[in-house]
Formats: structure tokens, sequence, C-alpha cells
């Protein structure tokens, strides 16, 4: 179909496009006209997501606050929210709304689920492109009553984003509550195992009993080591006993000393007398005497030396099983309290592990409390609604358009239709697509014949002038 066919069609049809037009336009007037009009009330909220938590000073990131504005709106949209709402505004309680619900579902079901279902049919919840506003948008036939569950809306969004905040602090805070009476009574018998045991086996965990019994240990020792020394020093010069007069002490001591210059005088004495007098005179012999006592009593000395070395070994000996019985009663000593301070240790550990479990509950308790007492969110109504002064539908321009674009549409499509049901000739090239079939002429009509010949008579006048 080329566009001069089209044209003619429509130029044809024209009755009949204007007659759907004007049907389509009648109805839609009609229809705005009858329809009760509809008032819209809007509300703005604000959602202050970017700044800091006043207890916990969290932040939501920026790469979540796309999700977290969605997830505010789906909370408004809830069927919670719209609970409160018929909790705040009291709908359940009037009797048109109890009639309507028991019309509708022959009082079958809650009344508040039915009102809420209600509700969120007619609340439209938008949020902003670039900011973190949320509109809330409610239409119904009454402007006071919209703009008061508009506000009833925002109103339980603000009270139940408070309470989903709130309620698990609450729950953590029992938790935390009744955790911190469980680790209390652990760190009480942690500390009681701790004193029980220092009064038990008499020990301070701070003192330095170790340390002093440690020392005593090290001199015990170096004692023993010394008493060792002399033990065997006496062993040595014991052994040395068959040669008395060499042992140290025998030369070393005074009166042997005296004795043995003595003896050697009263030797010259005896050799000058013997010499002078012969060797059986009688002062001879009393001076061979007198040296036979002074050997006498040397031997008996260093007899009595060489006996004393035998008993400073065994005295040694003594001192040496003392000293090391002592060592040995000392390094179970400290053994003993190394064990009680391990033990100490040990139950100082416990101590110190339910004390850091109970200040961290108690911390996390104090936090939650808090949190779970708050009364402040982060979202504020922005702009209240109002009652609306003009209705918001039926739109009637708006809708006459839409008639005239929809009846346009239905008028050509009629047209269409009637022609392809009624097919006539309606120019040349109608004629041109019938088969064999040749065109001898044109008659035009009576306006085209008119307006041809005022076209050339109009083309000839300038030619007629040359």
């Amino acid at each position: 179909m080329t566009l001069q066919q089209f044209l003619l069609i429509l130029r044809a049809r024209f009755r009949v496009i204007c007659g759907v037009l004007a049907i389509v336009v009648l109805a839609a007037a009609a229809v705005s006209l009858i329809l009760p009009k509809k008032y819209t009330a809007q509300a703005a909220l604000v959602v202050d997501a970017k700044s800091a938590d006043p207890i916990l000073g969290n932040m939501i990131p920026s790469q979540m606050m796309a999700s977290y504005i969605a997830t505010q709106v789906d909370i408004i949209g809830s069927d919670r929210v719209a609970q409160r709402v018929i909790d705040i505004t009291g709908l359940d309680k009037q009797p048109q709304f109890q009639e309507m619900w028991q019309e509708a579902t022959e009082g079958r079901g809650g009344i508040k689920v039915w009102l809420a279902s209600a509700l969120k049919s007619r609340l439209d919840v938008k949020p902003a492109r670039e900011s973190n506003v949320i509109t809330l948008s409610y239409t119904g036939s009454n402007p006071e009553f919209v703009a008061m569950v508009v506000n009833a809306f925002a109103q339980a969004y603000i009270d139940t984003a408070l309470e989903l905040k709130v309620e698990p602090a609450r729950q953590y805070a029992n938790w935390f509550d009744e955790r911190t009476k469980g680790l209390r009574d652990d760190l009480e018998a942690a500390q009681k195992r701790l004193s029980d045991y220092e009064q038990q086996h008499r020990i301070i965990a701070s003192d330095g009993r170790l340390d002093v019994e440690t020392a005593r240990l090290a001199e015990l020792s170096s004692q023993l080591v010394a008493v060792q020394g002399l033990r065997a020093d006496s062993r040595s010069r014991q052994s040395q006993s068959g040669a008395a007069e060499l042992l140290p002490e025998v030369t070393q001591s005074p009166l042997i000393s005296n004795l043995k210059a003595e003896l050697a005088r009263k030797e010259a004495e005896r050799d000058q007398l013997r010499g002078r007098l012969g060797p059986n005179h009688p002062e001879v012999g009393k001076v061979a005497a007198e040296i036979g006592s002074l050997r006498q009593r040397i031997g008996s000395e260093t007899q009595r030396i060489a006996a004393s070395l035998g008993t400073s070994s065994r005295i040694s000996a003594a001192r040496e099983e003392e000293i090391a019985a002592a060592v040995e009663a000392q390094k179970a000593r400290v053994l003993e309290l190394k064990a009680h301070r391990d033990s100490i240790a040990v139950l100082q550990r416990d101590v110190e592990a339910a004390q850091r479990a109970y200040d961290l509950v108690t911390q996390r308790l104090a936090t939650t409390s808090l949190e779970s007492q708050t009364q402040q969110t982060n979202v504020a109504v922005l702009t209240p609604a109002t009652v609306p002064l003009w209705p918001s539908g039926p739109r009637l321009l708006v809708n006459l358009l839409l008639a005239i674009i929809v009846g346009g549409v239905l008028g050509v499509g009629s047209a269409f239709l009637i022609e392809l049901a009624d097919r006539r000739v309606r120019g040349e090239d109608d004629l041109a697509s019938l088969a064999d079939v040749p065109i001898l002429g044109v008659i035009p009509s009576a306006g085209e014949a008119l307006a041809g010949g005022f076209l050339a008579r109009l083309f000839r006048r300038p030619a007629e002038g040359y």
C-alpha cells in the first residue's frame, strides 16, 4: 500500500474515524466525570545513614548505601509497619471498616491483616536517585484520611526502625547479663581455688621465698664443696701417716720445733761430755737420758698430730654427710616450692582468664544495655503530609489526551477493517493493481477540474505577455 492509497482510504472513511474518535473521547470524559475524585498525600523521610552511631561509632559503607535504602523501602512496605499504622490510627475499631471487612471476608482472618493489605495496596514508596530521601504517597477519596495515613506510615516506620534496632540489643543484653552471672561465678571460684591453695601451703604468690630458698641451696652447695675439699685434703695427709715427721702439721708445729732444737742442743752437749769425760761418765749418761726423753716426747707429739689428722678426717666426713643431707633437703624444699609456684601460676592464669572474660562480657553488656535503651533513630520526617487541596485523579486533560490518541488509533484501525471488508477503487494505483486492465483515461472530479483549469490559466498568462 502506497502513501496515496493510505491517504485516500483515510479521506474516504473520515466519518468513521471521526465517529470512533468522538465516541472514545466522550466515553473518557464521561468516565472521568463520573469516577470519584482521588486525593494523594505525600510525606518525605530522610535516612541519615552516613553519620556514625553515637554508641557503637559504626558507619555504613558507601558501597552498601543503596542496599540499605532498599531495605528501608521494604520495611516501610512490610505488614509490620502497616499493622502498626492500624494501631496508631485505630482503624480496626471503627464500625465502617469492620463492616467492610465483614463484607469482604465474611469474618475470616483478622481485621488487622485485611486492613494492612488494603493500606499497602494504595501506598507508594519511592527512594530518591541521588539522595537518602524516601517519599511516601497514599491515594484515597478522603483528603484528610490520606494525609493521616501517610503521617501514620511515617511514624510507624520510625517506631519500627527503632524497634528493629533495639530488640536485638535487648536480647543480647539479656544474654550478656545471664552470661555475666556465670562468668562472675567462674571468677570467684578461680579466686577461691587460688586463695585456698595459698592458705593450705602457706605460700603467697608474690613472696620471695623461692628466691631465698634457692640462695640457701646455693650456699649449702658451696659449703659442701668446701667440706669435700677439706676431707680430700685430710685423706691425702692421713695416707702419709707412715712418715708422720714429714707431715706439714708436724714440721710446722712450734712444740716439735722447740723439742727438736732442745734435742740437737742435748746431743751436742753429750758429744762434748763424751769427748772430755768418756762415754761411761755419769754426766754423759744423764744427758743421754734427757736425749731419750726428748726423742720420746717428739715421737708422742708426732703421733698425737698424726692421730689428730684422722680425727679431722672423720669430722670432715661427718660434716660432709651432714651438709650433703642438708643440700638434699634444701633441694627437695626448692623443688616443692617450685611445684607450688607452678600450681599457683596455673591458678593465677585461670583467675586472669576468668577476669578477662568477665571484663569483656561486662563491657559488651554495658554497650548493649545502652543500645537497648536508646530512643534515637537515624530517620527523620523531612516533610510531613498535609491535606491535599486538589484531587490527583481522575485527570480530565490527561485522560482526554489519551482518549484522543487511543480514539485516533482505533478510528484508523476501524477504517482499515471496513476497507478490507468492502474493498473499493480509490485511485489509479488501485486500477493498476488489476491484472491486464489498461487505463484509458482519468476523469477528474469537479473540484479537481476547476483547480486544474485555474492552474493552467495561471501558468499560461506569463507566456502570453511575451
